[in-house]
């Protein structure tokens, strides 16, 4: 069953990335996979934090994928646009909830998705609380 239709909370930045469909992309039923869009999540949440964080940052830190989670509503053809929005939730410990949602050229909800994502220190790779410091960086600008 279907969630509710995510909508970017008023208080954190909704970072856009446009997305690429490509023919490798167009599974046997003439649309984009259902698997391109795994990755266009976890690219969408990679290509935010890489614009917001500086390199000594990102290489103190980095984020692993605990689990994600797809409605697929509208399928997204060879010939269309696509972008995706995402913001993040509350931190919870080291995790971070990321929303992401994938629209055609014309605006429509084609997808959206859930993923969580941990905190780790990127030498140790152990799970780091994330730090107060971190959150106004993801807030609306």
């Amino acid at each position: 069953m279907a969630r509710q239709t995510l909508t970017p909370r008023e208080d954190r930045e909704t970072f856009e990335v446009p997305l690429e469909i490509r023919p490798e992309h167009i599974d046997a039923n003439g649309h984009v996979n259902n698997v391109v869009y795994v990755g266009w999540l976890q690219d969408a949440g990679t290509a935010h934090w890489n614009a917001r964080f500086d390199e000594a940052t990102r290489a103190k830190w980095s984020w692993v994928a605990l689990r994600h989670e797809i409605d697929y509503l509208r399928a997204l053809m060879p010939d269309d646009t696509a972008v995706a929005r995402t913001w993040v939730g509350d931190p919870q410990g080291p995790r971070f909830a990321r929303y992401v949602r994938i629209e055609d050229g014309q605006g429509r909800l084609c997808a959206q998705g859930v993923s969580e994502w941990c905190l780790v220190d990127a030498q140790t790779m152990r799970p780091t609380r994330i730090p107060a410091d971190m959150l106004p960086t993801f807030e609306r600008r």
